[in-house]
This record gives C-alpha cells, structure tokens and sequence, in this order.
C-alpha cells in the first residue's frame, strides 16, 4: 500500500468513526475540514520524512476515536496547525467552519512573538491553559496533538526529544491525569521515559515481562476463581488484567528506597458490572452493588487489614470512581481489585470529557485567575504545578468540610485553604485529634484542626514545607524570599555520575550544567526553556572523583561489617568517607558515602556488595 492509499484509508477511517455519532450535514463538515487540511498542507513534510497531513490525521483519529468527542473538536483537530504553518488564518478557517471551530483552533495556535512575556514555551502553556475559562475542548485538542507527537519522537534528536519529553512529563502528562484521561496521563509518562532514559526504561522493561511471566499462573487461577464467584452469584461482571507500565514502576522505585522486585501491586484486577437494570437481583444503587461483590469476595478470599479505599462515597478530584480492596490469592500474595461499574470504568477512561468536570474547573479557573492577578513574576508552572497537577488527597475540618489538597501538602498548606489569616498565625496542628507540627504531610482522610496565635508569624523556613500555590504565593509576598543566585557545573539536585543519561542545561550566561535525565529541575527547565538543552559527553575522569551514598541491610552476623569494609578496601580499592550502621532485631543498616569515578564503577561496587553473605539490598541514596 502507497503512501496516497494509507492517507485516504485513515482519513476514511475518521469519517466512520464520526458517522455513528453525528448528523450527515456535521459528517459532510468534517470531510470539508480534512480537504482543507490537505490542501494547505500539500507539499509539507514531516521529520519522518512523510506527507506532513498524516499527523492532523493521526490527531483527529484520537480525538474521533479514543477520547469520542465531538464534530467541532475533530474538525479543530485536523485543522490545528493550519493557522501556524500554512498561508491560512484564523479568519478563513471561521468563514468556513464557524466561532466555534475558529476558538479551538486559535487557542492550540502558538503566537509568534519578538518578544515573549516569560518564555515561549511558558507563554504557550499560559495560552492553552486560560482556554479552560471558556471550553475544556482547546486542552483536548492540545492532548491529542501532543500524543501523537510522542508516538513519533523517534525521528528528532536526542536534545530535542529530551525538550519534548520534558515538556510532557512536566506539563501534559500531569495535566491529562487533571482531567481523568488516565489512558492518555500513562501513555505520556512512559513515552516521555523511554525517550529520556531509554535505557533504565528498557531495563525495567524486560523486568516487567519476567514478572509477567512468573506471576501469570497463580493470576489465572485468581481471575478464574472471581469469574466463578461471580457467576455463580448471577452477577453479570467480567474481570480485567492491567499491569503497570515501567514509568510508574520507576516511580514507585524512587519514592520508597526499594528495587524492583520489591515494588508492590504491579498489576491489578479490575472487576466491571453491568448496569443495574440487567440484574434479576434487586440491588439499589452502584455503591450497594460494589458492596456486594466485595462481601462475596471476602466470603473466599482473605481481605488484607485497612486495604479498603472507597472511591465511590468519596471520587477523586476529578470524578474517578471504584471500590479498592486488597485480597490474597491461592499462591500466597496480596492482589488489588478495583470493582467499578461500566460506567465508572468508562468515566475513567475518558474523565471530564462525559463528566465535564465542573468542580475541578471552577477551581482551575480561580487559581489561574490568582495566579495571572499576581504581577510580580512569581514562576507561572511552579503555581500551576503545585496547585493542579499533583495527585490530590481530601482532607476535613472538624465541621466537615472537605479540603482539596495536592498529594504531600501539608497541615501548613490546609490551613491557608481554609483563610489566608489562618495560615499566617497557624502555630501547630491537631490532626485526628493527635497534637502534630503545622509541617506535617496530611493524608487522605485526615481531620485538622488548627491552633493560631497572634504572636506566631510566617518564617522563611516555612517555604520548605509549603506545597500549595495558594500557600507559596503568601509567604513569598510576606517574606520577599530570593533565589539562590549560585551557579553549578553539576546540578546538586540530582548529582549525576559520568556513564549516566544525562542533558546539559545553557544558561544565558553560557554555563552548562549537566543533569541527570531523571531529575526534576531539568524537566521543569525543558517544559519551560527548552532552547536552553544541549547534548553532554559526560564522561569519567581518572583525575575526578564524585561523592556518593549507599544504604545497605542485611542479615547480622559475626564479620560482616569487616566483609563489608573488605570489599570496599581490598576487592573495589575505594576509600570510604563515612561509615554508619544501626542493628535491630538481628537487621543491620549501613549508610556509605564514598566517592567514585562513574556510575558504573558504583555498580560494580553495589553488584560486589550484594554477594556478601547476609546482605539483602543494596541502594544509593540521593
């Protein structure tokens, strides 16, 4: 099949799509829409080298396809970069399509500017992210393209696949997850990984498929059981396998401390019900029904202590549903179930495109609006970040009154939430009814109450533990707190080792400091001045050395310190800087800080580690 064929073909395969869920004369429109498209596009090529329409295409299929929206936005998809690249206006695309369309379009237009009020790219972010005031449908549009893009980053080069990356691991990935299009946040994430750090991702790969492999028949066994359960109980339910793709492996790896083998849960059961009409049972609502099906589980299944998270009562921020509970299976470990009805499980996957979202966007729209009314240049995607694009956890007042908060805010953070008054004088924190520190992490479910006094004023170290926008906002207009003006040749935020995927950053003064490929200030930094990456050739120095920390445990037993100090002295001819342990209950803990020449020497000296009698793990600390 030619070129011209695979084009008509998934053109054709858009209007089918479309044709069962619009009118003939919207059909007909959309068809307008892609030969316009094609017209002004003739004769552009892609990085790939191919007709540059197949990607409107592309991003019309998902917007048709995969998140099911309607006529206008699959029309604004296959126009999208019509305005930007091609001798075509806004204007001429509202003469032909209508104000609808010609919003959609303008809002995913990048404004060519001489100069740009922070960067270009932060510009862009602000433009797409005020569209929310008038239609979420621009944000959809926006996701859609970006997609795609990463589906086909293979064909750009490694700096500019490290910008793109950055971009969508710090901005568009977070951003679907905000608006429940968990299908579309996961895709993002990994692909932004396996372009960033291909080589970790494909380790973690390979990992996945032998867990897979080793995990598959005590699973078979289980999901066999619950279909049996369920049959038996006349409910009309199927179950479904998903497993954990490696950017969330990666990240369960990095926030605990552990290795891969272990990271729990890394997969889960879903087990979905039909509507309540089709039921012989007379059941009263999709929370009775949950219930249900957790009593029949739990009559056959041991349920783990507290696994219990009810979604339902209580939905995420962004309308997510289902019933989550822990229980063991035959071969003795702990599986995840999530019990959802259909129409849960499709509301998760498309989110705010059928529940619209309105209490997310009320306070979407107020916190942009706080942040565009700050004027004095404080960081745009910090404020964005912090408040919109965390995972959120619910917290009450001792009324009752739930408080929104971004996951890891603190009792701090919920009480500028509940008054800005409040936050200013708040001295300490009694959460569920325990006398705590105002900087204590709060947890989903947890009742604060917190204690002012007049005396007590905000200090600069309370910036440390501020996570909300709103509560980063206030300290920094009350205490005027300024940047670290230091300069590095080697970020200190993530100290990468030479060997490591790593990325330089450019400064306008032309210092570059080299990051790793992982770490948070580079990801930022690309979202933002994506200009400023450049390629590194980061390679070990016989000359330099590079500080590094290990955490070992292990078994105790007579000599194993000395075993331990043997390797590194004697097998690894490394020095040591510091040396501390901790027994308990016959477990020994070692913290190691040692310098080496490269990350490999690193893994060499933790692989050797590892063989020594008695040691269980082996990690480096940051």
């Amino acid at each position: 099949m030619d070129v011209s064929d695979r084009i008509k073909q998934a053109a054709d395969h858009v209007f089918e799509v479309m044709s069962t869920r619009v009118s003939p004369e919207d059909l007909q429109r959309i068809k307008d829409a892609y030969e316009l498209a094609s017209v002004a596009h003739s004769g552009q090529k892609r990085n790939t080298g191919e007709p540059y329409i197949i990607h409107p295409i592309a991003v019309a299929t998902i917007a048709a396809e995969e998140l099911e929206l309607d006529a206008n936005t699959v029309i604004a998809a296959f126009l999208h970069d019509v305005a930007e690249d091609t001798e075509y206006t806004v204007e001429d695309i509202r003469a032909r399509f209508g104000d609808d369309v010609a919003f959609l379009v303008d809002v995913v237009t990048k404004r060519k500017k001489h100069n740009y009020e922070y960067t270009k790219q932060v510009d862009n972010y602000r433009q797409i992210l005020e569209s929310v005031h008038y239609d979420v449908r621009a944000l959809l549009v926006k996701l859609s393209d970006r997609l795609h893009n990463m589906r086909t980053l293979d064909s750009m080069r490694p700096d500019k696949q490290m910008k793109i990356a950055g971009e969508t691991d710090f901005f568009y990935a977070p951003l679907a997850g905000r608006l429940g299009l968990y299908h579309v946040k996961t895709e993002l994430e990994n692909l932004s990984f396996r372009f960033r750090c291909p080589k970790e991702y494909e380790m973690i790969e390979r990992q996945l498929e032998l867990d897979r492999d080793r995990t598959l028949p005590a699973l078979s066994e289980f999901t066999s059981e619950i279909n049996d359960i369920m049959s038996s109980a006349g409910i009309p339910a199927r179950t479904q396998v998903r497993y954990r793709k490696p950017y969330s492996i990666w990240r369960t790896m990095r926030e605990t401390g552990c290795d891969f083998s272990r990271v729990d849960f890394k997969h889960f059961v879903r087990i979905i019900y039909e509507p309540l009409t089709s039921w012989e049972r007379s059941i009263s609502n999709e929370k009775d029904t949950s219930l249900f099906i957790y009593s029949c589980l739990s009559s056959h299944f041991r349920e783990r202590p507290g696994s219990v998270v009810n979604y339902i009562d209580n939905p995420k921020d962004n309308g997510y549903q289902s019933f989550h509970v822990q229980m063991l299976n035959r071969a003795g470990s702990w599986e995840e179930l999530h019990i959802a009805s259909e129409r849960m499980h499709r509301n998760a996957r498309l989110g705010c495109i059928v529940e619209r979202g309105e209490s997310w966007l009320e306070r979407f729209k107020t916190v942009l609006q706080n942040i565009a009314e700050s004027g004095d240049g404080f960081n745009f995607m910090e404020g964005v970040s912090s408040s919109l694009y965390n995972e959120d956890i619910l917290a009450f007042t001792p009324g009752g009154k739930g408080i929104i908060l971004p996951k890891g805010a603190t009792a701090l953070d919920f009480a500028y939430e509940v008054h800005t008054e409040i936050g200013d004088h708040a001295k300490f924190a009694r959460i569920n009814g325990a006398l705590s520190p105002i900087k204590t992490e709060l947890h989903r479910g947890d009742c604060v109450e917190i204690g002012t006094s007049e005396d007590v004023v905000p200090k600069p170290e309370w910036l440390g533990y501020a996570k909300t926008y709103k509560a980063r906002k206030r300290l920094h207009d009350l205490l005027r707190h300024g940047a670290d003006g230091r300069q590095f040749k080697i970020c200190d935020i993530c100290t990468p080792l030479p060997g490591e995927e790593v990325i330089g950053f450019q400064d306008a003064e032309g210092v570059v400091t080299v990051h790793s490929r992982h770490c948070p200030e580079v990801i930022k930094l690309a979202s933002e001045k994506g200009n400023g990456l450049v390629s590194v050739d980061f390679k070990p120095e016989e000359s330099r050395l590079y500080p590094v920390c290990i955490r070992i445990v292990a078994i105790d037993r007579y000599h194993l310190l000395r075993d331990i100090i043997d390797c590194f002295v004697e097998r690894q001819h490394l020095s040591m800087n510091r040396l501390q342990t901790h027994t308990e209950d016959e477990i020994v803990e070692c913290i190691i800080d040692f310098p080496v020449h490269s990350v490999d020497e690193l893994h060499l000296t933790m692989e050797s580690i590892s063989t020594i009698p008695g040691v269980d793990e082996v990690q480096r600390v940051r």
